[in-house]
This record gives structure tokens, C-alpha cells and sequence, in this order.
């Protein structure tokens, strides 16, 4: 199973196999604390580090891609892939909306330089004991 995901991933190099969401994470656990019972441990180790290398070119291609198109489609990512193409995707939307409102950014730097201000909590009452 593992070779022809391997070789799946090969072939398509825009579309990505569907896996376990924590595959990277699942196979760490298994090589740690039940290697004695996956049959030829390393050739599986083997297996799973080329599916992930080759995942993760595919990110990175993909990346440098992205300045040429208005759309992306990331299906059947893993956790992994997730978490390293966030912060990638979070600077880029915000340099997207930068500069497709840049009253909004004037706007907030205005508001980010005035003295803040008690809010109004309406009327006070006295506590004291009198």
C-alpha cells in the first residue's frame, strides 16, 4: 500500500493522495513503541519518509506558484503540510489585504496612535456604607 501511495504521489505532481490527517505523527508513534511489530521496520521508515519528502516538494512547488494564479486548492493535505504552509498563507492574505484596502490600514494606524479612553460603563453608584 505504502509503494503505491509513494508512486501515486510521484505521478501527480499537483494532487495529493488522500492519508491519515496525522500520518507523520501516527507512523513516528508506531516506529517508536511497536517496532518489533511491523515487518520489515525500515523498509517501512523508508517509505513513509520518501511519501512525506515528496509531499512536501510538492508544497513547496506549489508555493512558488502561487504568485502566478488567483486560486489554490490544497486537497488532502496533512497535519504537517498544514501547519508549514500557515504561516506562509497568513502573510500572504495579509499583504493581499493591504493592498486592496489601504484606507482600512490608514485607518487602523490612526486609531492604533490615540490615547485609549475609559470606556463608559454608565452610571456609577456609590458602594460606601453610610
Amino acid at each position: 500500500k505504502l509503494t503505491r501511495v509513494l508512486e501515486a504521489e510521484r505521478d501527480s505532481p499537483s494532487e495529493f493522495q488522500p492519508l491519515p490527517f496525522h500520518y507523520v505523527e501516527i507512523s513516528k508513534l508506531l516506529f517508536d513503541h511497536a517496532r518489533e511489530d511491523i515487518p520489515d521496520v525500515y523498509m517501512v521508515r523508508s517509505l513513509v519518509e520518501d511519501i512525506r519528502d515528496v509531499r512536501f516538494h510538492k508544497v513547496e512547488t506549489g508555493l512558488q506558484k502561487i504568485s502566478r494564479t488567483h486560486a489554490v486548492k490544497l486537497k488532502n493535505l496533512s497535519a504537517m503540510e498544514v501547519n508549514i504552509v500557515r504561516p506562509f498563507l497568513v502573510r500572504a492574505l495579509q499583504a493581499f489585504y493591504k493592498q486592496d484596502s489601504p484606507q482600512m490600514i490608514h485607518q487602523q494606524d490612526s486609531m492604533a496612535n490615540r490615547m485609549p479612553q475609559a470606556a463608559d460603563r454608565g452610571p456609577r453608584r456609590d458602594l460606601r456604607r453610610r
